[in-house]
């Protein structure tokens, strides 16, 4: 009984160091990022153009993102039909990588968005220093700057709609 008690009082000791270490990006900036990448998303003004809801997801991304994000796959139409659903997953999506770049850039913010950025449109985290993907990799850095320097309340209020 005493080692138990023991092992409890340890871990709850350490808690605090554990939880610090696994604590995802502020919420904030995971909002600010969804947003940014909303708002970048080419347009290609074609109806049926393979690509679904404001963020342009590939119906093959998107299987992926909702079975690892929701526990289930949806199908094209279901995402594109349900704006939260879809922000739901694409949040769920961009908190994870978001997470990865902040580590892989030391907390460096704006590096961290243009690492997430560039996989966005590419699926990798660098080699987008030029021509259309260098483009829209500074258009969401700008954007992501700008959803960051609104008020809270307005962000919060885009994360739950």
């Amino acid at each position: 009984m005493r080692s138990l008690l023991a092992g409890v009082i340890i871990s709850l000791g350490l808690s605090p160091f554990f939880v610090q270490a696994q604590q995802p990006v502020a919420d904030p900036k995971v909002v600010a990022m969804v947003e940014a990448l909303r708002l970048a998303a080419p347009q290609t003004n074609k109806p049926n153009d393979g690509y679904y809801s404001q963020w342009q997801v590939k119906p093959e991304t998107l299987k992926g993102w909702s079975k690892t994000c929701l526990k289930k796959e949806l199908t094209p139409t279901q995402f594109e039909n349900n704006p939260n659903i879809a922000r739901q997953v694409i949040s769920c999506i961009t908190q994870r990588e978001l997470n990865n770049q902040f580590q892989t850039t030391k907390n460096n913010e704006t590096a961290a968005v243009r690492g997430v950025a560039c996989w966005w449109m590419t699926g990798n985290y660098t080699g987008c220093n030029q021509g259309f993907t260098a483009n829209y990799v500074q258009k969401v850095v700008r954007l992501y700057q700008q959803e960051r320097s609104k008020p809270a309340a307005n962000q919060t209020k885009k994360g739950s709609s």
